[in-house]
């Protein structure tokens, strides 16, 4: 719960009132009442927020300079602030272990940390503070994971990678995979989504990545900072995502390829084992990955070929 004046501050907004009236939820136009906030990035957009019912409306100052309404809250972004007020809104998790948990007697939890029904935590993990461990999770020994990490349910963290030697006889034996996991602070990392541990050195998602669900990141991989990682991207081990860089649903990266800082990669973009990618702000795209115009004038040649 908040007031409309504590709203306005942490957003940075600009209002013609900001009263003390108080504000507990953030809603879609169509279904907010009197103590909600909705947002709005466009005209249009506004048009719909100014008939509702809300008591707090997000607003991008070109789109709303002229709007005398009072409930209108003038900003850079809109659609940043509505998440900010989201996230101070959002009821906090209560720490709590379920009873159906297993926890090894040498692992170490951090204060105000939960464990959902089901999951597994191995000897010698390390999990900070106000961590969110999900229903079913499974965290492999001696994994290291940071502050307010969330861990969507299913998630296995720290499993042996695939990484193989090959006999004469064409026959497989496993490579090593006794290196470390380590995940830094304000992690979040969705359902059903897999982590390798390390060969010999270690797996490292940086912090204030978004990984989402059904993504397999292999080991020795480095994720930088502030990376999002979108569904179902599958990323082969000892590659490297540098800070800030996008990846869409269904990339898929070969052994050993590098994309660097701010990198986007489109959905089911393909990069090549060995291959390094730059260019912050550049968008790539296809298998294997191009800039975005190159992919174009490629996909014009072949529309004209037939």
């Amino acid at each position: 719960m908040a007031t409309v004046k504590q709203i306005v501050h942490w957003v940075d907004g600009e209002a013609s009132s900001a009263t003390e009236r108080e504000i507990v939820q953030v809603a879609a136009p169509e279904n907010a009442t009197a103590d909600a906030v909705v947002f709005a990035t466009s005209p249009e957009a506004l048009e719909s927020a100014l008939q509702s019912r809300a008591g707090v409306i997000l607003a991008n100052a070109k789109c709303s300079e002229n709007c005398m309404d009072e409930r209108v809250v003038r900003v850079h972004d809109a659609r940043l602030a509505f998440s900010i007020v989201a996230e101070r809104l959002r009821p906090r998790h209560v720490a709590a272990i379920a009873p159906s948990a297993v926890i090894d007697a040498s692992a170490q939890l951090g204060e105000g940390t939960s464990v959902g029904a089901g999951a597994v935590i191995g000897p010698s993990v390390r999990i900070g503070a106000d961590c969110e461990i999900g229903a079913r999770v499974v965290i492999e020994q001696g994994v290291q994971i940071g502050d307010r990490v969330r861990v969507q349910a299913g998630a296995v963290l720290g499993a042996l990678g695939f990484g193989y030697a090959r006999k004469p006889d064409g026959s497989y034996v496993i490579f090593p995979q006794q290196g470390a996991l380590v995940i830094e602070d304000d992690v979040e990392i969705g359902a059903n989504s897999t982590i390798d541990r390390g060969a010999l050195g270690e797996t490292r998602i940086g912090s204030g990545t978004k990984i989402d669900n059904l993504v397999h990141i292999g080991h020795n991989c480095r994720i930088g900072r502030n990376v999002i990682i979108a569904a179902q991207t599958g990323i082969s081990g000892s590659s490297v995502v540098e800070d800030g860089a996008i990846l869409g649903g269904q990339v898929g990266m070969g052994e050993h390829a590098t994309v660097g800082p701010g990198v986007i990669l489109g959905g089911g973009a393909g990069v090549l084992s060995g291959k390094k990618l730059f260019g912050a702000g550049q968008v790539f795209w296809g298998r294997p990955a191009r800039p975005l115009k190159q992919y174009l004038r490629d996909l014009a040649r072949l529309s004209r070929m037939k």
